[in-house]
């Protein structure tokens, strides 16, 4: 299957919805507001997510904000009240696009181009890879507003060390990039983040495109399995791997000595 743009997802006012080559672009155009979170940011990122699945030749979703100052700021606390809840409704929209975002199977990246608090943390965190530019910053600062970061702490729990995050949740105190590379929580911290973004879709392109979105099932599946139903996950996994068109071309490229043509099934 290949990209058709006329089913592109249309975006909004408030995100940018863009097909490069087989990466989506899902951009918040919230500059002036700090690319603070908006319904329309949660249903943009929601719709890119799902149009990823009607179209096997797509390799990545890149997700970030517009300009250099703000990745994303979090809520908007200047919009009314961002917290109300439907209290007839048992699911949020933060939660459901983390939950969509948890069952997606192709590489989300998230270029973190400024400023990552508070939602923003949650946005970043539910994301398979992240690229920091030098001058970003990580912070959850609810605390300075009475509230408590909540929701983001369901993905943060596995990517920070536990003092870590205490201290972050309680202070609002902010992570450099270069602490936030330290403690793992973005793969790497670039002053050209544009060229850093380039190179890791490039390698993402060179992979197996099978390979990479079931790879990207099993790592989400096995994260919180106990070791047995893990290594019985696996067992299963690797045959399902090995019966696949880009096993048998990736096989036979390395015994030939070329660059395989991925088939993509």
């Amino acid at each position: 299957m290949t990209a058709d743009t006329h089913f592109l997802p249309a975006g909004n006012d408030d995100l940018q919805v863009e097909l490069r080559g087989q990466v989506l672009w899902l951009t918040i155009t919230r500059e002036r507001r700090r690319n603070a979170i908006s319904p329309g940011v949660f249903q943009g990122i929601s719709d890119g997510i799902l149009y990823t699945r009607r179209d096997a030749s797509l390799r990545a979703i890149v997700l970030t904000g517009e300009g250099d100052k703000a990745f994303c700021a979090g809520a908007d606390l200047q919009a009314g009240d961002p917290f109300l809840v439907d209290y007839a409704n048992p699911f949020g929209p933060a939660a459901d696009l983390f939950r969509l975002a948890r069952q997606s199977t192709v590489p989300m990246v998230a270029r973190v181009n400024g400023a990552c608090f508070a939602g923003g943390m949650g946005l970043m965190a539910m994301c398979d890879l992240v690229v920091a530019a030098s001058h970003a910053t990580f912070a959850l600062p609810e605390i300075k507003v009475g509230i408590f970061p909540a929701q983001v702490l369901a993905l943060l729990q596995h990517l920070l060390p536990r003092r870590v995050l205490v201290h972050m949740c309680l202070t609002g105190a902010a992570l450099s990039a270069e602490e936030a590379l330290a403690l793992h929580l973005v793969n790497s911290v670039a002053a050209d983040l544009d060229r850093e973004i380039s190179q890791l879709l490039d390698r993402l392109a060179a992979g197996s495109p099978v390979a990479i979105r079931r790879g990207v099932y099993m790592l989400k599946k096995i994260e919180s399995m106990p070791f047995e139903e893990a290594v019985s996950f696996a067992e299963g996994q690797i045959t399902l791997f090995s019966q696949s068109a880009d096993a048998k071309e990736g096989l036979a490229a390395f015994n030939q000595k070329r660059a395989p043509a991925w088939p993509g099934r």
